[in-house]
């Protein structure tokens, strides 16, 4: 039978992108595996989909029993609920390390770089397997979403390069264009429910055993969003008490202005302040230059906690 390999819940591009590029590369080497989705896909990921030619991954909740990759993430809250109970062959990262063990040994592939497929880009280059077109694209895309265009603190010159070999491999002559048409596609928020967007991207921490859901929600204009943000105020509150969470907080990112506002629901928003030494105004603050939720955003709030 073959592995699975899977992202983390409330999937973004990169998780579903990383999950078929991963899966052609180790059925290609002999390894047979299936990519996967732990939940349903964002508008921006659909595109992706749609404009290189892919299915959406299978959706499976139930790993017990199976032999899996873990791609875009190392915290077991992130992933499956039964990963206790499945054989995890390896992690494909580049995130902070996470609290996944394993009784058997593993392959392990983890970088501190913008994007799950830079890293997966160096294993085709490793293995020598060329990159099918529609793959690259893919890819492609999926860094320029997780680096926000190279926007983001965690753009590494590694990412800048995959991204120009990659789009040479596609056919794509300006990966940045794609990239903001990209973005305006995650911007179309209206009409769309609050809790939707507060789920868009979504994940949950275990910082010093309390569950801290961070969300974020990146738009070209953060005045699009004005007249929801009232009800996505109301819904990170609601969100905190239904999941028994210590505190939520939705990043409303701004890539033009290269800055997010803070939207806070907590039992104790000093430690949201001390994390950013700043000053809550009505459970909101405004970031300059805060951009990126993994190296931005988690591990201040982590040393706080701790």
């Amino acid at each position: 039978m073959p592995a699975y390999v899977v992202g983390h819940k409330v999937p973004d591009s990169d998780s579903i992108c990383s999950a078929i590029a991963l899966s052609y590369l180790k059925t290609t080497i002999g390894e047979p595996t299936v990519p996967a989705r732990l939940g349903e896909l964002s508008p921006e990921t659909l595109f992706i989909l749609d404009k290189f030619g892919f299915e959406q991954p299978e959706l499976k909740l139930s790993y017990a029993g199976e032999e899996v990759y873990i791609v875009d993430h190392s915290d077991k809250i992130q992933g499956p609920d039964d990963l206790d109970e499945a054989t995890v062959l390896g992690i494909i990262d580049h995130h902070k390390l996470g609290d996944i063990t394993t009784s058997t040994p593993l392959e392990c592939w983890i970088r501190p770089v913008g994007c799950t497929n830079t890293i997966i880009k160096m294993m085709y280059d490793f293995h020598g397997v060329e990159i099918p077109k529609d793959i690259a694209g893919a890819m492609m895309c999926a860094i320029l979403s997780d680096t926000v265009i190279f926007k983001s603190p965690t753009t590494t010159t590694a990412d800048i390069k995959c991204v120009e070999a990659l789009a040479e491999i596609a056919g794509i002559e300006d990966a940045q264009a794609l990239g903001m048409e990209m973005f305006k596609v995650k911007s179309a928020v209206e009409g769309t429910p609050a809790r939707d967007l507060v789920l868009r991207d979504f994940k949950d921490f275990n910082m010093n055993g309390n569950t801290v859901g961070i969300g974020q929600l990146e738009v070209i204009d953060l005045s699009m969003l004005d007249a929801m943000k009232a009800d996505l105020e109301a819904d990170i509150a609601k969100l905190k008490a239904e999941g028994e969470r210590h505190t939520v907080i939705l990043l409303l990112t701004d890539i033009m202005k290269e800055g997010s506002e803070l939207l806070v629901a907590s039992d104790d928003a000093s430690i949201v302040e001390k994390a950013y030494e700043t000053s809550l105004t009505d459970n909101k603050v405004w970031l300059d230059g805060v951009l990126s939720r993994k190296k931005q955003v988690v591990p201040p709030l982590q040393d706080a906690f701790a």
